[in-house]
């Protein structure tokens, strides 16, 4: 089998493949048959084999093993490489992964700046105990408790504070508007 697959290598041999292929074309579809379990699929990876073996039969080195552990070997590879391809899921376009977001509109987002420069005005306005409330608050995301305990003052009086803060924002806003 060596001096056949040699000859196809060196010389592109049809005759020394068509015999190699007769012998092994069989051996490598019941092999692939009983790994794949599926007729078709078995004769689809043999001749893919075969090609292989065609196209490769060059790189073939006897001092590495016999040419049917080569030739079963590329199977083998082919099925795993098929097995993967086939568990492989399907790309999907639409994926929201893969979906950019809705860029908003220049208008929305100029007024949104616009907004965030009256809040920030109408937030310097304010004195400091309530801006350092607001700021724990909605800035770093503290509970009103963790608040009243990290400052030593009343939970009444955090609550109230904030309560007169946003009071005093709603109308300096409001006369901004």
């Amino acid at each position: 089998m060596y001096a056949l697959l040699a000859a196809v290598g060196r010389d592109r041999d049809i005759e020394a493949f068509e015999a190699l292929f007769k012998y092994y074309g069989p051996r490598v579809k019941a092999y692939m048959a009983r790994l794949a379990g599926d007729s078709h699929a078995a004769e689809e990876l043999m001749q893919e084999t075969m090609m292989v073996v065609w196209n490769k039969a060059a790189q073939f080195e006897p001092s590495r093993g016999n040419v049917s552990t080569w030739i079963f070997t590329i199977a083998r590879n082919l099925r795993i490489d098929t097995y993967r391809r086939d568990r492989r899921p399907e790309f999907d376009p639409n994926d929201p992964a893969f979906v950019p977001g809705e860029v908003p509109q220049a208008d929305a987002v100029f007024e949104g700046m616009q907004e965030a420069e009256r809040l920030r005005h109408a937030m310097e306005g304010l004195p400091q105990e309530q801006l350092e409330l607001l700021k724990l608050s909605f800035f770093q995301e503290c509970s009103h408790s963790a608040i009243a305990e990290a400052l030593n003052i009343p939970l009444g009086t955090v609550k109230s504070r904030i309560r007169l803060a946003f009071s005093r924002l709603r109308a300096a806003l409001e006369e901004r508007s």
